[in-house]
């Protein structure tokens, strides 16, 4: 990747754990993830990665709440943006996660690259408020690419840490995966790697030759990635799955608050925000097919 290239500008748009006590402007139905969409569309984003909910806000894994989610947005945005799933889960098979790709077919869905312990830490009480293991073995990681390459859906190299990305090239030898890659350095979970521009730079100096990569800050350290990776010559992603709140600490009103000031940074730095066609060839997804 290089400098000259135009950066892709992802957003998730609603994780599963977070909730509307803790941000008010999570979506929860899909007319309101529809809405997002719009915002994100109109402030430069090309790319959103979905994790599906109930119109409760629940977190869910069927088929129906990712398609009526899915269309929802196409109906408002059309091809407008790259569609992106989340397949990572604690407690969901893998069979159950591989039916909505099955069903629905989106053009990239993200894949975690190796097991890890996952948690989060309060400084203040001295003692972790969440803590579990995140299971990704390589029989699974396998078993999904298997599936995505069947199905034409690019794989998203989701790497919390060094040693997965490490875990890219054995897979590529097998013949599983296949050049270009798509690859995106998750930091800032504690369990994984720390969130340092330094770090950053070992990890894409890591990928594959010819990758395409990006970079996944976890709160409020994802500004200070954002710049690195696009000083880098990477991509970058924000959303309310990630961090609610803009560099000033003000909450974000909605996704779109995040997608503009990521877009205002790529072009303080001097890159270029990726059309949507551009983001397509930067992925090497095919070329969507003319109404």
């Amino acid at each position: 990747m290089s400098l000259d290239d135009p950066v892709v500008i992802t957003c998730s748009i609603s994780g599963s754990l977070a909730d509307r006590g803790q941000c008010p402007a999570i979506p929860y139905t899909p007319d309101e993830y529809a809405a997002e969409a719009r915002r994100i569309v109109d402030e430069g984003g090309v790319m959103v990665h979905i994790h599906a909910r109930r119109p409760d806000g629940t977190p869910s894994y069927e088929v129906e709440d990712f398609r009526a989610i899915t269309e929802a947005i196409r109906a408002e945005v059309g091809d407008a943006l790259i569609i992106n799933y989340s397949t990572g889960a604690m407690g969901v098979s893998v069979e159950k996660r591989l039916l909505y790709l099955r069903e629905l077919k989106p053009d990239v869905a993200a894949l975690n690259m190796g097991s890890m312990n996952y948690a989060k830490y309060s400084r203040k009480r001295k003692q972790f408020v969440f803590n579990a293991v995140f299971a990704n073995p390589f029989d699974e990681i396998i078993e999904f690419l298997t599936a995505m390459n069947e199905l034409g859906i690019k794989p998203e190299h989701e790497c919390f840490d060094l040693g997965h990305v490490g875990s890219l090239a054995p897979l590529v030898d097998m013949g599983v995966l296949h050049p270009p890659l798509h690859v995106d350095f998750v930091m800032g979970v504690v369990g994984g790697v720390p969130p340092t521009a330094r770090n950053l730079a070992a990890m894409a100096d890591n990928v594959p030759a010819g990758s395409h990569w990006g970079v996944i800050g976890i709160s409020r350290d994802q500004w200070l990635l954002v710049a690195a990776a696009l000083t880098l010559g990477g991509s970058i992603r924000v959303g309310l799955e990630d961090n609610f709140y803009l560099p000033n600490g003000e909450m974000a009103r909605s996704n779109g608050d995040l997608i503009a000031k990521a877009r205002q940074m790529t072009e303080d730095v001097g890159r270029r925000p990726a059309t949507v066609e551009e983001a397509r060839k930067l992925l090497a997804l095919p070329a969507r097919a003319a109404a």
